[in-house]
């Protein structure tokens, strides 16, 4: 299991997070950067400096880019696209409130090739549940799971498509989970077919500003 880590805080306001982050590089498939629901308008140097060492320590480094579901104008996917670039020398993108409907392909399809563009070695799709099949060929990694600890532990209908892919293409992001069971949540995804995961103690309206319990941990 691996985790992939939307680690919503601003490095210069809480650092620790972001030290921790660093120092469990070897467990981490990537940090999700998000400035202000996206690389911001202005440049931020705190942000630029926590991508930089991350990125030497071989962490990827993926910039927060919101689709709305299909529904922003892709002038505006694109602007934030050249600012993570720019301004933080992302590796990738994660791409959130991804559509998940099969009409829906062809817009996030142009969308992905713009990323791809850009050099981007990973492109994460966060739909939240499970697309259409196709979407499978677009993006590395989906998170076909997004939600709090309480609606993870009702049954899960998996669809029969996933299984022809390896589970290194799936994720699943759990909040709200009680410390004592964060390893049940890491062993649940695992049996759901996700081998990426990122479960979490926190709560909205921003569960994702802390690590999840095992990167607190060192390593064995």
């Amino acid at each position: 299991m691996s985790v992939l880590l939307p680690l919503y805080t601003h490095p210069a306001v809480d650092p620790e997070p972001w030290r921790l982050a660093l120092a469990a590089a070897d467990r981490v498939h990537g940090v999700v950067l998000n400035a202000a629901d996206g690389p911001g308008e202005l440049a931020d140097p705190a942000f630029a400096e926590a991508s930089r060492g991350l990125r030497a320590a071989g962490v990827p480094v993926l910039g927060y880019v919101d689709l709305d579901y299909g529904e922003r104008p892709e002038s505006e996917v694109a602007a934030d696209l050249e600012r993570h670039r720019s301004w933080f020398s992302v590796d990738g993108w994660f791409f959130d409130r991804a559509p998940a409907e099969r009409s829906a392909l062809p817009h996030c399809r142009r969308t992905v090739r713009a990323a791809r563009r850009t050099g981007a070695r990973t492109v994460v799709l966060n739909p939240g549940a499970h697309p259409a099949p196709g979407y499978a060929r677009l993006a590395d990694l989906i998170v076909t799971f997004e939600g709090h600890w309480t609606s993870y532990v009702a049954p899960f209908d998996r669809p029969r498509w996933t299984t022809r892919f390896p589970p290194e293409r799936f994720c699943h992001l759990v909040y709200g989970v009680p410390r004592a069971m964060s390893p049940v949540a890491v062993r649940t995804a695992l049996d759901r077919g996700a081998a990426v995961c990122c479960a979490v103690g926190g709560e909205l309206p921003n569960p994702w500003s802390a690590l999840p319990p095992e990167l607190l941990e060192p390593s064995p």
